[in-house]
């Protein structure tokens, strides 16, 4: 198979905040750190829950009144393409903890029907999830990447990583095309096994 056909067939690897896809993966590899936050049921999530799986990963607030209706949408349209596979979770993350409590969580879960043995929306500390987002998910651009805590953060990116903790695909959770190519890729990291 012809370097051109490897990379079609097979997603890249996303090693740095500015994106640049590699597939020939050297010793360098990134991985997501390792975190644990407290999802929409008060039960902890870290990086064990998603052992073994693909996971799609974002960045919201329940009070969000801008992009986050759409990114919510978008996000159920590619879990409900994987309602019935277990290999394949999803991982929201507050950026207002302070106002996105367990409870608040919880609620909207229940409003929006976001089943919680695939998709888990957590809260914890702020600085914890800048930090995770910024340096370990590449959530926002380069600049973003060495912004702190005291600089909000809110950003449109799905991220999806393999179970390897390595991110494989960057999407604008916003556009519908974006979602369904996430959708295709989701499928090709499954044939990967």
């Amino acid at each position: 198979m012809g370097a051109c056909n490897k990379q079609e067939a097979e997603l890249p690897y996303y090693n740095s905040p500015d994106l640049t896809p590699v597939w020939e993966q050297g010793s360098g590899k990134h991985r997501i750190a390792d975190f644990a936050f407290t999802d929409q049921n008060g039960k902890t999530v870290d990086n064990n829950t998603y052992n073994g799986k693909i996971y799609v990963a974002n960045f919201f607030f329940t009070s969000c009144p801008g992009i986050c209706p759409k990114m919510k949408d978008n996000m159920q349209k590619v879990a409900k393409a994987f309602a019935s596979n277990n290999n394949v979770a999803f991982l929201s993350h507050s950026v207002t903890p302070y106002a996105d409590s367990v409870s608040v969580l919880h609620d909207y879960a229940a409003i929006h029907n976001i089943n919680a043995k695939q998709w888990h929306l957590v809260t914890g500390d702020k600085g914890e999830i800048y930090k995770l987002a910024r340096q370990s998910y590449f959530a926002e651009d380069e600049i973003g990447f060495n912004a702190d805590s005291t600089e909000f953060l809110h950003t449109e990116r799905f991220v999806l990583i393999d179970k390897e903790r390595h991110i494989r695909g960057v999407y604008n959770g916003t556009v519908d095309l974006e979602t369904d190519r996430l959708i295709e890729d989701i499928n090709l990291l499954l044939k990967e096994e």
